[in-house]
């Protein structure tokens, strides 16, 4: 399981990019806390602006890149979780660590947690805000090279958020889950409330599933994808994707540190 859990962490790291999208229908009121992970992040998506760079130009910039023998380790954290307007909640978390020792070797770890909560006395009055003649689909059938997110909404009220991001981070924040282990599930007392999350050598599966749609994010290194999918089929609901990489660099000394920037100098020059 290391060994495949290495391979898997090492081709994630080559095709994750740092790229967001949301998604509202109406405007929301009442939403949950944002993920611990999520709270530094501005979910509100910028406008891409491009200027075009001729050839010879490029050619001579420099710049700074993070070779493979730099990166000692990554942090990947995974969430997803779906709040119900009768108090219901779906959770699904985990965490794969890869790190590297002085020796060279490397050792992993993975924790999961899933969990439904809510729907007991107390909660809010009111159902599922399911909507069974809304109609949302054919999102899982899209597939590109990289990072896909997907967002469909047929309701009124909700809000929905897809988040990829990589850092470099030597002190990244692990979640907290139940068990160290590569699997989770959990669902309500009838069944119409599900959440799972899986590791394995073939990559990652978290999936959600309400009355009120689904939530799903995949990543399989062997196709080179990452896949976040929100299919929300009713009003008030509230639901976020989150996927974050930490990886984690070899500290450089200081005369290592005096050769680089040498080094970079000459090559400037010519």
């Amino acid at each position: 399981m290391k060994q495949h859990l290495t391979q898997l962490g090492l081709a994630i790291c080559a095709v994750i990019c740092g790229v967001t999208g949301s998604a509202h229908a109406s405007q929301s009121i009442g939403l949950p806390p944002v993920p611990e992970f999520l709270a530094t992040h501005d979910t509100d998506a910028a406008t891409l602006r491009v200027q075009m760079v001729d050839d010879d130009v490029l050619a001579n910039q420099t710049g700074k890149y993070a070779g493979a023998s730099m990166i000692s380790g990554f942090v990947l954290n995974v969430l997803s979780q779906w709040q119900l307007p009768n108090g219901v909640a779906a959770l699904a978390q985990g965490t794969l660590a890869a790190v590297q020792n002085t020796a060279g070797q490397i050792s992993t770890s993975v924790t999961t947690l899933a969990s439904v909560t809510g729907g007991g006395p107390g909660s809010p009055a009111g159902g599922s805000g399911a909507n069974p003649n809304a109609r949302v689909d054919g999102g899982q059938s899209i597939t590109v090279n990289g990072v896909s997110q997907v967002t469909q909404v047929a309701g009124d009220r909700n809000s929905g958020l897809n988040s990829a991001l990589i850092d470099f981070n030597n002190n990244a924040v692990t979640l907290a889950s139940a068990a160290n282990a590569p699997s989770a599930t959990a669902s309500n007392s009838t069944g119409s409330v599900k959440a799972g999350i899986s590791f394995s050598g073939n990559g990652v599966r978290v999936a959600l599933q309400t009355p009120a749609g689904l939530a799903t994010q995949t990543i399989t290194p062997g196709n080179g994808q990452i896949a976040q999918l929100l299919q929300i089929a009713g009003n008030s609901q509230q639901v976020a994707n989150a996927l974050q990489l930490h990886l984690q660099t070899q500290q450089m000394s200081a005369a290592m540190i005096r050769q680089l920037g040498a080094l970079q100098a000459l090559q400037n020059r010519r």
